[in-house]
């Protein structure tokens, strides 16, 4: 696995993750009250969106009562009517990709907000498609190698209905299908699996390498920023983080 894999990404921020664990859950709830009012239906066996967002949140360590609580509130309230879900896209320093997916009850003003970061550390904010076509949406399960066996780990994956696993010296990537990965997951979990992470992601075919130290910064304040707009929920990029 190539240093620029979605565990090299939970590794590096994983301090600053822990730090912010409030805000990462209220993001996980509101998409997930999103999901119950899109999908109609507050059962994830039949509501696809929602059984991946139930997914992310046990990977980041949701608690099951949070995850139950926010359900029932979702299907008992008219409060994430007004939420709608927004993409915008554009390039960081040097042209790296960057993919913003929000949740806002208000486009005037988190698209300001959004342009303001891009422009302020040497990126642009772009059209509707301008990065998008460079990557492709797949489900991402990390996790760690621990005690695991490399082969059994993949025959499991494969057996699952993943698509792909590759390895490192820290933990496995599967990678499946959007339309496959809740089912993939869930047949991992019976195994007696636990996840670092698990989601549907966007993942760039490609990658752009930073040399210049002012680039690197400038682009890791702008992801900071990106992650740290209550009403962003997940950033991607095709900046090749490895030092």
């Amino acid at each position: 696995m190539s240093g620029h894999s979605k565990w090299h990404n939970i590794q590096k921020t994983k301090g600053a993750a822990d730090a912010k664990r409030s805000q990462i859950f209220t993001k996980i709830a509101r998409e997930m009250i999103v999901a119950v009012k899109s999908g109609g239906s507050g059962d994830p066996n039949n509501n696809s969106r929602l059984a991946a967002v139930i997914a992310k949140a046990k990977a980041a360590n949701m608690p099951n009562d949070n995850i139950k609580r926010t359900i029932d509130r979702a299907l008992g309230s008219g409060n994430a009517d007004s939420f709608e879900s927004v993409v915008y896209e554009g390039y960081g320093p040097c042209g790296v990709a960057v993919i913003v997916e929000a949740l806002t009850d208000n486009r005037n003003r988190t698209a300001p907000e959004v342009r303001h970061y891009f422009d302020k550390y040497g990126g642009n904010l772009g059209a509707t498609g301008c990065v998008s076509w460079s990557f492709d949406q797949k489900g991402v399960i990390v996790i760690e190698h621990e005690d695991l066996d490399e082969d059994t780990m993949m025959m499991d994956a494969l057996d699952a209905g993943a698509d792909d696993m590759q390895s490192d010296n820290d933990c496995f990537e599967i990678t499946t299908s959007p339309e496959v990965f809740s089912d993939v997951l869930a047949k991992l979990e019976e195994k007696g699996y636990t996840f670092a992470s698990a989601s549907v992601d966007m993942v760039p075919q490609n990658y752009v390498k930073l040399e210049n130290p002012e680039d690197i910064k400038n682009m890791e304040k702008l992801i900071e920023l990106l992650e740290d707009n209550d009403d962003v929920q997940n950033v991607y990029h095709n900046w090749d983080q490895v030092e």
